[in-house]
């Protein structure tokens, strides 16, 4: 039996979905098929044992968004016992910075990693970050690197990119629903042609009102992402680059929108560099802000919708060649979910 529920996000009222209660799963072609031909695909409850396997550490990452929600700060959860256990011996906290830099930064949290005496990898950190600037939406995540953020070449140090992904894991056990599972790993195993390693992680929590506007994930190194819902729900569009300019420019031909839209959709070039800046207001308000215009993405079958123990996969070739993705809360109750690059 179908549920409904309304697409809101950040004070924009987007329509309704009716999300059916069960889902087919795709055979091991379909999902091979659908990530080497761009396009993003679910696979319904392959998580689901690990998740309740994994209860105890949700439910622990569910206090810790709440802690923070109430304005702890991120290094003194850190030094709480079970968390503290798990880091020790290797993981040692350095020092924590309130980001008055990044209106949307909270607190990032540095370690390096010792061994015997000696430093083997430094300047890892965990920086938790509002999901938006809207006041009604509560939404948090949690990012796992090293190095300056926004100049990191990840690719070009890969020994650091796992020990940032290990500190993930020691924060955050429930890491393992991803990195640990032999189905998502033998299916990755047979997509990459060797085998994955998880790089450049996030851990979500998606509130009510919440989620990410539409966005790639490219990034020098990476194949795609793996994302998977461990509590609550959320509803994605998700379609490659080339696919979204075509939907884009055929709504723009049929219905009523912005002149500066119906001149940028003249030229695919400039609207695919457009897509690109980090200031696409033009784009921004017909594909994130525009009910008809989600409904017809909905309507074109672009639409994906994740309850607890589903992963979806998203792969990311390059910026021409790339699933574009956009994500909603649904429910009233916040999610915690992974999102970890595949390299």
């Amino acid at each position: 039996m179908a549920q409904t529920h309304a697409l809101q996000r950040r004070g924009f009222e987007l329509g309704e979905i009716s999300i059916p209660s069960t889902q087919n799963k795709p055979s091991k072609q379909q999902i091979i098929e659908a990530w080497k031909s761009n396009k993003a695909i679910t696979i319904p409850a392959i998580a689901m044992q690990d998740v309740l396997q994994s209860n105890t550490h949700i439910q622990a990452a569910h206090q810790m968004m709440e802690a923070m929600l109430d304005g702890a700060e991120l290094a003194d959860t850190f030094e709480e016992d079970a968390i503290k256990q798990r880091l020790l011996p290797e993981f040692a906290l350095l020092a924590s910075s309130a980001e008055e830099h990044d209106e949307q930064g909270i607190e990032k949290v540095y370690f390096d990693v010792e061994k015997a005496g000696d430093i083997c990898a430094d300047d890892l950190w965990c920086k938790a970050s509002w999901l938006s600037f809207h006041d009604e939406d509560a939404s948090l995540r949690f990012r796992f690197s090293f190095g300056m953020e926004g100049f990191e070449d990840v690719a070009a140090d890969p020994a650091r990119q796992l020990w940032a992904g290990e500190l993930c894991e020691r924060i955050f056990p429930e890491s393992a629903i991803i990195t640990k599972n032999t189905e998502i790993l033998s299916l990755l195993q047979e997509i990459l042609g060797k085998e994955p390693v998880f790089v450049e992680r996030i851990v979500y929590f998606n509130a009510p009102n919440g989620g990410a506007q539409f966005h790639h994930d490219v990034e020098r190194g990476h194949a795609g992402v793996v994302f998977a819902q461990l509590s609550g729900s959320t509803f994605w569009l998700a379609l490659d680059k080339q696919t979204l300019m075509d939907e884009m420019i055929n709504f723009a031909k049929n219905n009523a929108v912005s002149d500066d839209l119906k001149t940028l959709i003249q030229h695919r070039e400039k609207l695919s560099d457009y897509m690109e800046e980090q200031d696409h207001a033009i784009v921004e308000e017909l594909i994130d802000q525009q009910p008809d215009c989600i409904s017809y993405l909905i309507g074109k079958g672009y639409s994906h919708s994740l309850q607890t123990g589903d992963i979806l996969l998203l792969p990311q070739q390059d910026l021409d060649h790339c699933v574009w993705h956009s994500v909603f809360t649904l429910g009233d109750d916040p999610g915690e979910a992974l999102s970890f690059a595949v390299r």
